[in-house]
C-alpha cells in the first residue's frame, strides 16, 4: 500500500488499465474530428478542435435519429449500465455470471480478471488465447502512452489556442517558428482556449 496513494497496488493497476482505455479513446477523439473535418470528410462544423466542441449548443442543427438530448439521456443509460456491470465485476470478480439477465449471465463470466473482462461478449473473436500476456503489456504501454498524449494535447491548446494536428501542420512548416519553446513563451499570452 503506497502511502500517498491510499487503495491496493491491484486495484491501482486495474484502474491504470482503464483510464488508459480511457486515454486512448480520448486521444483518438480529439484528433480524428480535426482531422476528417480539414479532409472535408465530415461537415467543416463539426471538424472542431476538442476544446471547442463542447460549445455546440444542445439543441444543435445537426440530424441525428433523434434531438440531442434524447441520445443525450439514452447514452448515460448505456454507460449505467455498462459502467454497473463493470463496477461489480471490479468489487466482486466473477459476479456478474451469477446475476439473472434474460439467459445473457453466462457470457458474462469472463477470465475472472475485471481488468480483462474476456467471455463472449468482450472478446467474441476469441483473440490472444496464445499471445494474451504481450497483448496485454502493449495494451498498458499504449495506455500510458495515451495518458502522457493527453496531458500533452491539453498544454498544447494552452499555449498556442489550436488543436494537435494544426499545430504539427504548423510545425512540419515552420519548425523554428512553431515548436516547443515558442509555444511555452505563449503561455498567458491571450492564445489559450481556457
Amino acid at each position: 500500500e503506497s502511502p500517498i496513494i491510499p487503495f491496493d497496488d491491484d486495484k491501482n493497476a486495474e484502474r491504470e488499465i482503464i483510464h488508459g482505455r480511457w486515454a486512448m479513446l480520448g486521444v483518438a477523439g480529439i484528433v480524428a474530428p480535426e482531422v476528417l473535418g480539414g479532409a472535408g470528410i465530415i461537415p467543416a462544423d463539426t471538424g472542431l478542435v476538442w476544446f471547442k466542441s463542447g460549445a455546440i449548443p444542445p439543441q444543435g442543427t445537426f440530424d441525428y435519429w433523434a434531438d440531442p438530448m434524447t441520445i443525450f439521456w439514452v447514452n448515460m443509460c448505456l454507460m449505467n449500465f455498462a459502467e454497473i456491470k463493470r463496477g461489480q465485476d471490479y468489487w466482486f470478480p466473477g459476479s456478474q455470471a451469477e446475476t439473472p439477465l434474460m439467459g445473457w449471465e453466462k457470457g458474462f463470466a469472463g477470465s475472472g480478471n475485471p481488468a480483462y473482462p474476456g467471455g463472449k461478449y468482450f472478446n467474441f473473436a476469441n483473440l490472444g488465447k496464445d499471445d494474451m500476456a504481450k497483448m496485454q503489456k502493449k495494451e498498458i504501454k499504449n495506455g500510458r502512452l495515451a495518458m502522457m498524449a493527453f496531458l500533452g494535447c491539453v498544454v498544447q491548446a494552452a499555449a498556442t489556442g489550436e488543436g494537435p494536428f494544426k499545430n504539427i501542420c504548423d510545425h512540419i512548416a515552420d519548425p523554428f517558428g512553431a515548436n516547443m519553446l515558442v509555444n511555452f513563451s505563449n503561455i498567458g499570452g491571450g492564445a489559450s482556449p481556457f
